[in-house]
């Protein structure tokens, strides 16, 4: 297997329901679309404009109007967009129209707080076990579902058809856990650990780094200007 380096790239789609390509950008956003589409669906609303999307999503509507264009679904002036057909489109791009099979390995603070989430099975995802090497919790129930050891992994997943693992375990276990969950059969893995993992090709990573977001939220504070106060790296002239 020939590792490489994984990132969070976004590739471009191009599923069969679409007239072309979609760009990353585009794609990126495709699930806060569906979400509020799902919203809306729940509510018994039939039609959305693209204002509501807009305001929902936190993007202008010329932005939504242009996203949209590159799906099948098109909006009517006045009315605005199918949304059961808008969401079943986005749905069948993002992968959504069938189940997806999750399993999760880390069952620490994070772990079980992600078992408790119960966003999965309202967007597609079933989590359908958690795993853990720690003799004081395999064999312990956490939200409802007994957890087992990372040995039985591959079995897991087999036997439960998973195609996506979460790793909430520490950095220095990342690593050995993604490669246990390839060997395992999954293709896609969502990464809480605050490390770079490697992965064949084939394989596709997202990397959740709380701290990361943090850092970064402290970056765009401290640049924010403040009334009075000069920005950082700058001094008041004299």
């Amino acid at each position: 297997m020939n590792a490489r380096p994984t990132s969070n790239a976004i590739p471009e789609a191009t599923p069969k329901a679409t007239p072309r390509p979609i760009p990353k950008a585009t794609v990126a956003r495709l699930p806060a679309y569906r979400r509020a589409l799902r919203d809306a669906a729940d509510a018994g609303v039939r039609t959305v404009a693209s204002g509501t999307l807009a305001r929902a999503v936190g993007v202008h509507p010329d932005q939504v109007r242009k996203d949209l264009s590159h799906l099948r679904t098109r909006g009517v002036r006045g009315v605005g967009y199918d949304v059961a057909a808008l969401l079943a489109e986005t749905s069948t791009i993002l992968g959504l129209d069938e189940e997806r099979v999750v399993v999760l390995v880390g069952v620490g603070n994070l772990g079980r707080a992600l078992a408790a989430y119960e966003g999965f099975a309202p967007q597609g995802f079933r989590l359908a076990a958690l795993l853990d090497v720690d003799p004081a919790l395999v064999g312990t129930t956490v939200g409802g579902r007994t957890v087992a050891h990372l040995d039985t992994l591959a079995t897991v997943a087999r036997r439960e058809r998973a195609d996506v693992g979460v790793v909430a375990v520490p950095a220095d276990a990342a690593q050995p856990v993604v490669d246990r969950m390839v060997a395992a059969g999954l293709r896609a893995i969502l990464n809480f650990a605050p490390v770079h993992v490697e992965v064949p090709d084939g394989v596709a990573v997202r990397r959740v780094d709380l701290s990361t977001e943090l850092q970064m939220l402290s970056f765009l504070r401290s640049r924010q200007a403040t009334p009075g106060r000069p920005e950082p790296g700058t001094t008041r002239g004299r």
